[in-house]
Parts: structure tokens; sequence; C-alpha cells
């Protein structure tokens, strides 16, 4: 199983990726050198959103969307799938 997900970094700012372990990614985002580049100044970050996916491929053409997606848009995703809207 593969998982695209959101950040909320400290800063505001939201950080899209992908993982096969989501708990572990996690982790490394708010503790080591194997977080991405961007998250590593503007720690601590928590997951805001995921969806699971059966392959990479999906995953990524997923991540690929969200992306490209607003931040206003991006935030109503998060609403939406968290029950807020």
């Amino acid at each position: 199983m593969w998982y695209v997900y959101i950040l909320e970094c400290n800063d505001a700012t939201l950080y899209t990726g992908v993982t096969t372990d989501i708990t572990r990614r996690l982790v490394e985002h708010n503790t080591s050198t194997k977080g991405a580049k961007y998250t590593r100044s503007r720690r601590p970050v928590k997951i805001v959103y995921s969806c699971s996916l059966p392959t990479r491929s999906e995953a990524q053409k997923q991540e690929y969307l969200l992306r490209k997606k607003s931040k206003e848009e991006k935030t109503r995703i998060i609403m939406t799938r968290n029950g807020s809207d």
C-alpha cells in the first residue's frame, strides 16, 4: 500500500509527499536528515491529510495532482476529508 500525504509545517506551509510507511515518514520529517530538505527548517510538522492507494504509480499521480493545487484548494481538501466542511 502507498500513501499520499500533506504535512502542515510549523510556518503554516503545506508539503506533499508519498510513502509506504506514513508513521516512519513523519518521524523522518521531524527528526532525521532523511526528511525532505524543505521540512527540515520548518519543524515540527504534522500530517493533516493522507490517502492510501494500491500502487506507487497511482500514488505519484495523485501527489502530482495535489502539488499543482493552490494552498486554498489543498486546505479545502483537508477540511473536507476531516469532516469540517
